[in-house]
């Protein structure tokens, strides 16, 4: 679990602050749910058999009242125990998305953290092909609006789950397969073979990817309709061009999902590959107690975006101030002030010094800012009633600006 300091509190800001702006262009209001709810809850929504569920959640029993209690491990199931509770659905579908902290105990490593970030964006209520491929094509558009390519720097993976009684046909065939070669699986695969065969296909033990790879297809068992659903959203994707690989072997790691699942993945972070990643999920709103309805959503690790951002030198824009207030005396400080306050109020991030200090240590300090320009209030400037605008950056002479009129020049800090 880790801190995050100035000055890369700044790149996480960048990237929530496009999020958001992405979110509402598309239509998606922000939802906040607790960070703890009852581990019955991720039980129920996440299956018993997943590595979440029986590895890595921080669960405990509530000192006070004995309720099992679980730190979330992901954002969907609360997203949508929140859409039983208040019955959110009543008027008609939700498009709706999230951010914050995770916890999962894991082995961490570069990118992946007991404590993590996610964004996770979901449309509650949809039905139809349509939403699914609006949802890719939104992290597409996301990716655009952080420097990112898409087919170059991210790629996306496709796959169809089909529906129940179709991964159930599917289900008895793979566990047919896992049984004549149950002697080379590993103890992971012999202990899902009759709980969740399909998670076996998400292995990562490259001992038994012989085995894996033989195994039979699922969209050998999709029907006319799931194959029809499926084929929508690839039409959406050829239309808007883009490029995608259909991977058999994507799954998933919760039991929730069904028909359309996608990943967007990369060769840029080693084994962590995925950096977003989600699917279909219509089962699930019945599952927690609610009234049947149709979900799609995805989930994005702000971490491992920003190590991906990183290695591809995409750091945003820097978070250095316009301009550095240089204030060598304390006779002129509440004149200073008065003019850095109308100069903020005008729009221009100004770091005013604090703290005494000489001329030179102060222009040191403005220097290392990395402001644009150091504004400079010294006993002499504040006598004719001016401040002095010196560049800091670039080409330019020293000008002189009126102490009281800041707000009808700072936009040229700001040009």
């Amino acid at each position: 679990m880790n801190d995050i300091l100035p000055p890369d509190s700044a790149r996480w800001e960048w990237v929530e602050e496009r999020v958001r702006a992405l979110m509402q262009r598309y239509g998606y209001a922000n939802l906040r749910t607790p960070i703890v709810e009852p581990t019955a809850l991720f039980v129920r929504g996440l299956g018993e058999v997943t590595d979440i569920v029986e590895k890595e959640m921080y669960s405990f029993e509530d000192s006070m009242n004995g309720d099992k209690l679980t730190l979330r491990p992901e954002a969907t199931a609360g997203i949508v125990r929140a859409m039983v509770e208040h019955n959110a659905l009543y008027n008609g579908p939700l498009r709706v998305w999230t951010s914050g902290a995770m916890f999962r105990h894991e082995r961490p490593q570069k990118g992946r953290y007991r404590q993590f970030h996610q964004i996770d964006v979901e449309a509650l209520g949809f039905a139809g092909p349509d939403v699914d491929a609006e949802l890719i094509l939104l992290t597409r558009a996301l990716w655009r609006e952080l420097g990112l390519v898409e087919g170059r720097d991210v790629k996306l993976e496709l796959n169809s789950l089909g529906q129940p009684a179709e991964r159930e046909q599917h289900r008895v065939a793979l566990i047919a397969h896992f049984e004549a070669h149950a002697d080379k699986l590993d103890e992971d695969a012999k202990r899902r073979l009759h709980s969740n065969p399909l998670r076996i296909l998400d292995s990562k033990n490259p001992a038994i990817q012989p085995i894996v790879d033989a195994a039979p297809k699922l969209m050998g068992f999709l029907g006319a309709e799931s194959l029809a659903h499926f084929n929508a959203v690839r039409a959406v994707l050829d239309a808007a061009g883009l490029a995608y690989r259909i991977n058999p072997r994507l799954v998933r790691g919760m039991d929730y999902y069904n028909l359309t699942v996608f990943e967007w993945v990369t060769e840029h972070l080693g084994s962590q590959a995925t950096v977003c990643g989600g699917g279909r999920y219509d089962g699930l709103i019945a599952q927690l107690g609610g009234k049947p309805a149709p979900a799609v959503g995805w989930g994005l690790g702000l971490e491992r975006l920003l190590l991906l951002l990183e290695a591809l030198k995409l750091q945003g824009p820097s978070s250095a101030p316009h301009a550095y207030a240089i204030v060598p005396s304390a006779s002129t400080t509440v004149p200073a002030m008065m003019a850095i306050e109308a100069l903020r109020a005008a729009g221009v991030s100004v770091l005013m010094h604090a703290g005494g200090g000489g001329m030179k240590a102060q222009f040191k300090r403005a220097d290392a800012s990395g402001a644009r320009f150091a504004l400079i209030f010294g006993d002499d400037e504040l006598a004719q009633g001016v401040v002095a605008v010196k560049p800091l950056r670039g080409e330019g002479e020293q000008r002189t600006r009126p102490l009281t009129a800041a707000a009808d020049w700072a936009a040229e800090l700001l040009a």
